[in-house]
């Protein structure tokens, strides 16, 4: 059996409404530990922390560089992931819950290609949640699958990328060879409260400033193309965090409409569900 280790960032996260104690406690169960690096905050964040209360949780203090931007992301997981013992890790972002059978499915996994130094990171398949718990959103802008467990051996310089999407390697970034599993990722980073999402806007004006002016003149949940209903089963441990904002009269995605942009996601989405294949596919990874 696998040794591992969890590993997760957080900051503010009770005024931006993280589902993070959820994030933590899908993990738990098949991790050794797991590693929080919990930043300055303003709001609660550390005692919320340290209110799981579990063994298994080691908390450390980053410095939270604003002046880098959205590589202060990056910065501060790979601080994280160098507190870890474990030779393989099970990231975590603070608006991501795994569903519970993923972890046994990522601890299986690590353990077949253990042996095997082509295979250096894992991916799960996401679901993008937005403007409630019960649509997904699903065109190509967003990524249907993710680097979320690695190999944590420094000396195979494997490292978060630019925001900490993904995971790249060395100085030269090259894309990590990774395998895929079915673990299943839950992202409800757009389907938080109205007032939590207005927190996210004025946050990302410091760490992504090029979007700033973009974002000033959109609605706070733009209609998008590819918005399906979600007709599965939501993780056990996220059940009373969702109960708890299934209603927000605020949190509203704006009418249907077309714009010619649109075309290419039309375009894509039926070339994918004709031949599997999703054009100019963003990938931190190559698969192996």
């Amino acid at each position: 059996m696998v040794k591992v280790s969890g590993f997760t960032i957080i900051k503010n996260a009770i005024s931006h409404d993280f589902p993070v104690e959820a994030s933590i406690r899908s993990i738990l169960p098949v991790c050794d530990e797991v590693i929080v690096n919990v930043g300055p905050s303003t709001d609660g964040t550390m005692d919320l922390i340290k209110s799981i209360d579990d063994p298994k949780i080691k908390i450390i203090e980053g410095v939270w560089d604003v002046s880098r931007q959205n590589w202060m992301l990056s910065d501060e997981t790979l601080r994280a992931m160098r507190a870890c013992s474990h030779p393989w890790g099970i990231y975590i972002q603070a608006d991501e819950v795994l569903h519970e059978r993923g972890g046994p499915e990522l601890v299986a996994a690590m353990a077949e290609v253990d042996a095997d130094p082509r295979v250096e990171a894992l991916l799960v398949k996401y679901l993008h949640f937005y403007g409630d718990f019960n649509t997904i959103a699903s065109n190509r802008r967003w990524y249907r699958r993710e680097i979320r467990a690695i190999r944590l051996d420094p000396a195979l310089d494997i490292r978060p990328y630019k925001g900490a999407q993904g995971f790249r390697v060395g100085p030269d970034n090259r894309k990590t060879r990774a395998r895929l599993t079915s673990a299943q990722m839950f992202h409800y980073g757009w389907a938080r409260p109205a007032a939590a999402l207005r927190a996210k806007i004025v946050t990302n004006r410091t760490i992504y400033p090029w979007s700033a002016e973009r974002e000033a003149k959109r609605p706070l949940l733009p209609w998008i193309p590819g918005l399906k209903p979600f007709t599965g089963t939501h993780p056990a441990v996220a059940q009373s965090y969702i109960a708890e904002r299934a209603t927000d009269p605020e949190r509203v995605v704006e009418p249907p409409h077309f714009e010619l942009e649109h075309l290419r996601f039309y375009a894509s989405d039926v070339i994918e569900r004709l031949t599997g294949v999703r054009l100019w596919e963003y990938r931190n990874y190559r698969l192996v």
